[in-house]
């Protein structure tokens, strides 16, 4: 039988400690959250190894590495409201929900949607809420929110999504550039968002964050 918990401490020791995240809410809502969970049941295996894991159509689990450290830069506190893009089955949202006050969780594979309102239910995370469409709307009516994360890469972020954070949030996001991209942690001033390098990471461009292509005469 597999020690599945046993593999996620390895996962907290050999990949999130690392990468210089140490802080406790982080590494215990990694413990705490079984990620075998929140992947598709033929994955469990590969499930807390150091990389994406598929849900297909180009859609994936973000490798712990890159999300322990997105929600290392976040800072997210108890009284905060979180907006996730793209939650697939919910890991994300699962982990940010023993983080924060609420989770908005927003998924346009419907099926997606349903397994992970399930999931999180058993699992026990009735702070998140789980909101289907199209990725790229966010969940305005929700809003506005304190932390937006998006668990993929984009290679276009709309106005109409920076606009559902509230003054004072952040945002962290997955920019696309060649192989290896960058994610960025955005700071709302002054009705502005001010983007800073965070660290390099990869994943695919999520449904809808496509470039746009410029249009010619």
């Amino acid at each position: 039988m597999t020690d599945y918990a046993a593999r996620r401490m390895m996962m907290v020791d050999t990949q999130v400690r690392p990468s210089d995240v140490t802080k406790f809410p982080i590494i215990d809502a990694m413990l705490s959250v079984p990620r075998k969970s929140f992947v598709p049941a033929a994955l469990r295996e590969a499930a807390y190894m150091g990389e994406n894991v598929s849900l297909g159509g180009n859609r994936v689990v973000l490798e712990p590495r890159t999300l322990a450290k997105m929600l290392d830069a976040l800072d997210i506190t108890g009284d905060e409201l979180v907006l996730d893009i793209g939650c697939g089955l919910g890991y994300s949202s699962a982990v940010m929900a023993r983080m924060a006050e609420a989770v908005i969780a927003v998924e346009e594979d419907a099926s997606l949607a349903e397994e992970a309102q399930s999931l999180l239910l058993d699992f026990g995370a009735d702070n998140v809420i789980v909101h289907g469409g199209p990725l790229v709307d966010g969940a305005a009516e929700h809003g506005p929110y304190d932390v937006i994360t998006l668990q993929g890469a984009v290679a276009h972020l709309p106005e109409t999504l920076l606009d559902q954070l509230k003054e004072g949030g952040r945002i962290a996001c997955l920019f696309e550039e060649g192989a290896l991209g960058v994610v960025r942690v955005g700071y709302k001033i002054d009705g502005q968002v001010n983007w800073r390098d965070a660290f390099n990471a990869g994943a695919p461009v999520l449904p809808g964050f496509e470039s746009h292509a410029a249009f010619t005469l």
